[in-house]
């Protein structure tokens, strides 16, 4: 039996599990089962808190089919999480899986990561690609809350060009007035489209920047809520440092399961 709490943030939701004495070891068949809304606890992917030699923990995180990759939502859930176990205090820094970052709790308790720099986008006919942590590309559409994100969102996922790099996350977003933008996302991992997605906005508001001249602070709102995404752009040479996403985290429940009835 393990025990587990359950969070959300911005509607993306996670199975956060206490694991610094190394002692759980799950199967891509458990972290299936244990996500799955109708035979598990159910959500978009579970995180195991680790110990790490050069930082206060390790997230370990698996999206929902198995696989892993960087999680801005995740990775902002397991601050707060790490913070209620006595892990870290209000600041840390924290090793995931592309390498440190910082996070902190804010004194409104929103919780805020910082992510790698980006230097490079790929521009397409009909859209822009963007890597922060996780792939991301990024296509901008007019009335995006209406837009078939699912069956539009699986066809760029799945299609050839990007096939050779084992697939992305897909983006649609909307222009809105006062530096910000709507976006919804089909998530690669998740195979469906997630409330939120933290990688996915930041890249969002990354590519506004670049083509609509979007500057620092940029709002994002997500059917699961409000993110901000902060950054510095080089004017030389385009790119991205100092990237910062901040939004609101929420532990919904916590209870224990048994592996062995999975």
């Amino acid at each position: 039996m393990i025990s587990f709490t359950k969070y959300q943030a911005t509607g993306n939701d996670f199975i956060l599990i206490d694991n610094r004495r190394s002692t759980i070891r799950l199967s891509v068949q458990q972290i299936n089962r244990l996500c799955h809304r109708r035979f598990g606890i159910g959500a978009d992917g579970l995180i195991l808190i680790e110990p790490h030699h050069q930082a206060d923990f390790y997230l370990n995180y698996y999206n929902s089919d198995g696989s892993q990759s960087l999680c801005g939502n995740g990775s902002r859930a397991a601050v707060h999480f790490a913070h209620r176990l006595g892990a870290v205090k209000k600041e840390t820094t924290f090793a995931a899986y592309d390498g440190l970052h910082l996070g902190s709790i804010l004194p409104d308790e929103q919780i805020r990561i910082q992510l790698k720099p980006v230097q490079d986008a790929e521009k397409f006919e009909d859209g822009i690609f963007i890597h922060t942590g996780s792939p991301h590309f990024i296509r901008w559409v007019e009335q995006v809350e209406s837009y078939p994100v699912v069956e539009e969102g699986r066809k760029i996922r799945y299609s050839e060009r990007f096939r050779v790099r084992g697939g992305t996350n897909v983006n649609f977003a909307e222009r809105l007035p006062d530096n910000t933008i709507r976006v919804r996302t089909y998530e690669r991992g998740v195979e469906d489209e997630t409330l939120s997605c933290g990688t996915g906005v930041t890249a969002c508001a990354l590519a506004a920047a670049i083509q609509f001249g979007f500057s620092s602070p940029v709002q994002v709102r997500t059917r699961g809520g409000n993110l901000q995404v902060d950054f510095v752009q080089d004017t030389d040479t385009g790119g991205f440092s100092e990237i910062y996403l901040t939004g609101p985290v929420v532990p919904v429940f916590t209870g224990q399961v048994h592996l062995t009835e999975l």
